[in-house]
């Protein structure tokens, strides 16, 4: 009896340098911010500024009005994906990936179901479109608007049911570099000009993911759409892909030619918005953020922007008004990694802030 042979083992230091490679944030890329967005499926943005910052970090060249231009071109959009949280997706991302995640935002409105007692939602939701596709709507005038026609319902309720049974885009200046305005809301497809592509299928979205975030497992994908029971897509596409285990055991799939460079690949500091998408694209996060400093990129419901080092998170950072970016650091830097963490900060206000006369210094960020 011929014994099958077990998957090779992958350490931690492996996973990273791959997750690195896939994530654009070994060495610059020379691609374009879309062809970014698209590669990476998505960049969280709950907030406007974190897509462009994630850009900064892994883009050659770039320049925020790189992002901002397709987003006011309606080339890239602001809409709520994976997780129930705001991504900027292509707009061919928009109008497939939202029908993928739909089964999540229905079990996100059972949530609401007291609130929404006696409300038609297949009702709520055509009338929901009537009103943004006549004109954008705040969510304020959503909840207005629907509790006006469901009066014993909840109104805040009414506006989140409309969110998440509707393609519901956040409409430009919202989202552009420099520009300020409050979320308007209208349909992907009013918004694009074009109905909704067909869904597709899990195992085409599984071969994304691990195109940006492999080598990975199940659970892992799971965790970063907010999805469940993808294992039947690995499985179907088990004859095509690689296998692997990490330390623990885990059975990780990959791509066969995906890049997994030598461990010992150098990985420059990078600066990462908060909630970049390599810090919560995994179950397990030990790929990128070594066990004594879990969950200190947090601090109740507060996000800190990212200090990369080696690869691993090292750190927090802000920007204080118009004086400095101010670097906190979990553990020793040694004189060359400073060095480097410095010049790394300087870039990056450099592309983003250029003229603006920051200091660097380090020092407290987290509120103790």
């Amino acid at each position: 009896m011929t014994k099958t042979p077990s998957a090779p083992v992958l350490g931690t230091r492996a996973l990273n340098r791959a997750t690195l490679d896939r994530q654009l944030l070994l060495r610059r890329s020379p691609r374009s911010a879309r062809e970014a967005v698209a590669h990476l499926v998505g960049l969280q943005a709950q907030n406007v500024k974190p897509p462009y910052y994630a850009l900064a970090a892994r883009l050659d060249g770039f320049a925020p009005e790189q992002l901002a231009q397709p987003m006011a071109d309606r080339e890239v959009v602001r809409i709520v994906t994976m997780r129930s949280t705001i991504h900027t997706h292509t707009a061919d991302d928009a109008l497939t990936l939202r029908p993928l995640v739909q089964p999540a935002r229905d079990r996100e409105l059972t949530a609401f179901r007291t609130g929404l007692a006696g409300v038609d939602l297949d009702r709520l939701a055509v009338l929901a479109r009537e009103l943004v596709e006549a004109e954008p709507r705040t969510m304020a005038e959503l909840r207005q608007a629907l509790h006006a026609e469901w009066p014993e319902a909840d109104p805040q309720s009414l506006a989140v049911a409309a969110r998440c049974r509707l393609p519901l885009v956040q409409v430009t200046p919202r989202g552009l570099w420099g520009r300020s305005g409050q979320v308007a809301l209208t349909t992907a497809e009013h918004w694009l000009g074009r109905p909704a592509e067909p869904t597709p299928t899990p195992d085409a979205t599984v071969l994304r993911y691990l195109a940006a975030f492999g080598p990975a497992s199940v659970r892992d994908m799971q965790t970063w759409a907010g999805l469940t029971r993808l294992r039947a897509a690995f499985e179907r596409l088990r004859p095509q892909l690689r296998t692997f285990r990490d330390e623990s055991g885990t059975e990780l799939f990959d791509l066969p030619d995906a890049p997994r460079p030598d461990p010992e690949t150098p990985a420059p500091p990078r600066f990462l918005p908060e909630f970049d998408n390599l810090l919560l694209a995994h179950a397990d996060r030990t790929r990128v953020v070594p066990p004594g400093y879990r969950g200190r990129a947090w601090k109740g419901n507060q996000a800190y922007r990212t200090l990369l080092v080696d690869g691993s998170l090292a750190g927090v950072w802000q920007l204080e008004e118009d004086t400095a970016l101010v670097v906190e650091t979990f553990g020793p830097l040694s004189r060359a990694e400073r060095a480097e963490v410095t010049a790394e900060a300087e870039r990056t206000l450099a592309v983003m802030h250029p003229g603006t006369p920051y200091d660097i210094r380090f020092g407290p960020v987290v509120r103790r």
